[in-house]
């Protein structure tokens, strides 16, 4: 009886909060609280998803030509969408510009990277020491590729363009993991840091790549193992796996590719966007 009073009281204040935090931060175009939440993309002001809409085609329509991005009516800031119907682990999207859907961004180092997801890594795990990396607490030297590598290797994945969010999501979750170990000396072994290091990486990415998850948190170890340049590495693991980069790829090959990755059960988080008036 008293722990179903207490989950009411904490029920009822978490409405409380969230009341209080609409009446605090309100909508920037209508001054109301916020109804049905959407964010610009790139600076993730908050607004009604029907006033930014109406916004967007307002804009769009006193000008001839075709825009491509949106300025946010609250920072001036340009963005190129509109995410809105955030529930869980999922999103729609809505592109100012439907061009930019259409854009040829899959380069040769994509397809490679995804290919390399239907392999397996073979003799790379020979090329580094990953007992000495954690021994000597390498994980806490930055690593000034590691942003450009992760945009790479989730577009190749997902197949999808717009990454950022996902790689500032699991960034943040890799600099909580370093702020903490450097907090002072710690009784955890090599082992188990290594494990705590995988797990909240996993618990980042598991969302957005679900079946793709336990690889991608290795391919991630191995990068930071190698402590080379994302042009250094694609090098050596193309010779360890028997791949050329430069070579293209067979018609056959990536039909299979392509069959086995519809098959492959990850979330499409960049759903075909739905106009709502």
């Amino acid at each position: 009886m008293e722990q179903k009073e207490e989950e009411d009281d904490e029920e009822e204040e978490s409405s409380s909060v969230g009341s209080l935090n609409n009446e605090l931060n309100p909508c920037p175009i209508c001054l109301g609280p916020v109804n049905q939440e959407a964010y610009l993309d790139r600076c993730f002001h908050k607004f009604c998803y029907n006033c930014i809409a109406h916004w967007a085609k307002y804009v769009a329509a006193r000008n001839s030509q075709p825009q491509f991005t949106l300025r946010c009516p609250y920072c001036k800031s340009d963005n190129i969408s509109i995410v809105y119907e955030c529930e869980g682990d999922s999103f729609q999207r809505h592109y100012i510009n439907k061009e930019l859907e259409k854009s040829t961004f899959f380069t040769k180092a994509h397809k490679f990277r995804l290919r390399c997801y239907y392999c397996e890594p073979g003799a790379i795990y020979n090329k580094f020491n990953v007992q000495r990396f954690w021994k000597l607490h390498r994980y806490l030297q930055p690593n000034k590729w590691l942003q450009f590598w992760l945009k790479r290797e989730i577009q190749a994945l997902t197949q999808e363009e717009d990454v950022d969010v996902v790689v500032h999501h699991i960034l943040g979750s890799i600099e909580s993991f370093t702020r903490q170990k450097e907090r002072g000396p710690s009784k955890r072994t090599i082992e188990e840091n290594r494990e705590d290091f995988k797990a909240l990486i996993s618990d980042a990415a598991r969302p957005f790549l679900i079946g793709r998850t336990k690889r991608f948190v290795d391919e991630i170890e191995l990068f930071l193992v190698s402590c080379l340049n994302v042009e250094a590495y694609d090098e050596v693991y193309a010779q360890c796996v028997e791949m050329v980069t430069s070579g293209a790829v067979h018609e056959d090959e990536e039909e299979r590719l392509q069959e086995v990755n519809r098959q492959l059960p990850y979330l499409h988080f960049f759903d075909e966007d739905t106009d709502t008036e």
